[in-house]
């Protein structure tokens, strides 16, 4: 993606430049700046947001997230660092934008008439639609009536809340609960452990997070159609910074970082089915304590994520260290015995000998990629070389250049490697025939798993945060009626 990124850069670049050389004789004049010179004069982009698995986050390197990914290289293109204003309640984000908290707004937030009324959109960077959610298990709702009489939280101020204020006008009785205090994610985990009947969230954060809450389930859309989600911009005659991001907006759609940051953040969503999901989320706290100190002296022994040695091993064992295949591998890593003597492995069944000869096993294989392919394309490319052999996944990578195809992306790749199976295509590479198509679903398992691994530590740190100075009592959830009432 930074090749593509490089070039959202340097369609403006010369433009940017002048202005900044001509910017001190700009504001010694008597006009007042316009916003985006203020912003350049400052160095500095300020955006208010919102604190969320698909918002953004502080990961293991620093602040992520796809709102932060796309706000940041926004930042990168003008030339400015990137400044967050967090800000919990909707509504008063779309009244503090264009003030001092902040020159836009980026929080995945849906454009709709009743915004649009305060507020300017930009074009939109994705579509999400409002997905009804209920407790598997129970009775299933199948439309707005089926909510009645029945217990439904919301974010305030949110699309989903507004959505229901619409549908109240054709049922009088309709009835929720509202509260700001809370995630998408929240509102799953409470749907999943029963504490609510149901709950409405956007279909991007239901598809990051259902892995990690198997038991809430989709019901049906509230949503009319497909709601666009775009920045936020105050209205105004002053449309220097609006303008430029529009257009920044539209050149992301059309060199395809959209596409490479949709695949980043929800190109893993369909590798589990619902009762794997409920399988692994169940193990995560139950097997998963047991190898995590391990684990994570494997990944500093071998400067790897331990999270993705955790969801390799999951993968592998379903971190069971007795697990023996058909094959003949064993243990946690399920290593070979071949593989078991080049990484100097002698008890395969040993978990913490296993856990360190898969680690040391995976970083040969990450340090012979090219050092071209850098990033996530670096890591499944290691993955499918790991499951693979890394001869046959340099055919994949062969194949995919032939065919016009990047070979150094892991989109293309994993396009051309169930190729290895036809006898066309295998009877030109130098390792022939291969189970391609395996090494793609070894892949995305173990992204899937990774990302539910990762998704339960920020619920843990969220949970320990949220304990109170004592240490015991946790922060209650306070919910408001529709109506303005306490919940609770």
């Amino acid at each position: 993606m930074q090749h593509r990124k490089k070039s959202l850069y340097l369609r403006s670049r010369l433009s940017l430049v002048a202005l900044l050389l001509c910017l001190p004789f700009i504001l010694s004049a008597s006009h007042t700046p316009s916003a985006l010179e203020q912003v350049l004069a400052a160095g500095e982009l300020r955006i208010i947001s919102r604190n969320g698995p698909t918002t953004y986050y502080e990961g293991r390197l620093g602040l992520d997230g796809y709102d932060y990914t796309l706000a940041k290289a926004f930042a990168d293109h003008l030339g400015v660092t990137l400044a967050i204003t967090e800000e919990e309640n909707f509504g008063n984000m779309f009244e503090r934008v264009g003030s001092v908290a902040g020159h836009m707004a980026a929080a995945g937030l849906t454009v709709s008439k009743q915004r649009q009324e305060k507020v300017r959109f930009t074009r939109p960077y994705m579509e999400v639609t409002q997905e009804v959610l209920y407790r598997a298990g129970t009775k299933r709702p199948f439309k707005p009536s089926d909510l009645l009489g029945k217990s439904t939280l919301v974010i305030s101020n949110s699309a989903h809340a507004e959505r229901l204020s619409q549908l109240q006008q054709q049922l009088p009785e309709l009835r929720w609960h509202e509260q700001s205090d809370i995630e998408m994610s929240d509102l799953m985990e409470m749907v999943h452990n029963g504490t609510i009947d149901y709950a409405v969230v956007d279909s991007n954060a239901y598809d990051m997070n259902r892995s990690l809450y198997p038991r809430a389930r989709r019901a049906f859309t509230l949503s009319e159609s497909p709601q666009a989600v775009a920045w936020v911009f105050p209205k105004g005659p002053d449309n220097s910074l609006f303008e430029l991001a529009d257009s920044f907006i539209a050149d992301a759609h059309a060199t395809g970082m959209l596409t490479e940051m949709e695949e980043r953040f929800y190109g893993h969503v369909d590798g589990m089915d619902a009762g794997s999901a409920f399988t692994f989320a169940r193990r995560v706290q139950q097997r998963l304590p047991l190898w995590q100190e391990y684990l994570e002296i494997a990944g500093t022994m071998f400067d790897l994520d331990w999270q993705l040695l955790a969801a390799m091993s999951y993968q592998e064992s379903h971190w069971n260290s007795r697990a023996k295949s058909y094959t003949g591998v064993r243990g946690l890593m399920m290593l070979t015995k071949a593989t078991a003597r080049e990484v100097g492995v002698q008890d395969r069944l040993d978990p913490i000998q296993s856990i360190y000869g898969g680690a040391k096993y995976f970083r040969k294989i990450f340090n012979r990629i090219p050092d071209d392919i850098q990033g996530a394309d670096r890591t499944w490319l290691s993955l499918a070389a790991y499951n693979i052999g890394f001869g046959h996944m340099e055919d994949a990578r062969i194949l995919t250049e032939r065919m016009g195809g990047d070979p150094n992306k892991w989109t293309d790749v994993r396009t051309h490697l169930p190729l290895l199976t036809k006898r066309k295509h295998y009877r030109t590479t130098k390792h022939g025939y291969a189970r391609g198509w395996e090494a793609v679903r070894y892949v995305q398992s173990i992204r899937s798993f990774y990302n539910t691994i990762a998704l339960h530590e920020q619920v843990q740190l969220r949970r320990l945060a949220s304990v109170s100075e004592d240490g015991l009592t946790p922060v209650k959830f306070e919910s408001e009626l529709s109506d303005g009432t306490s919940l609770l």
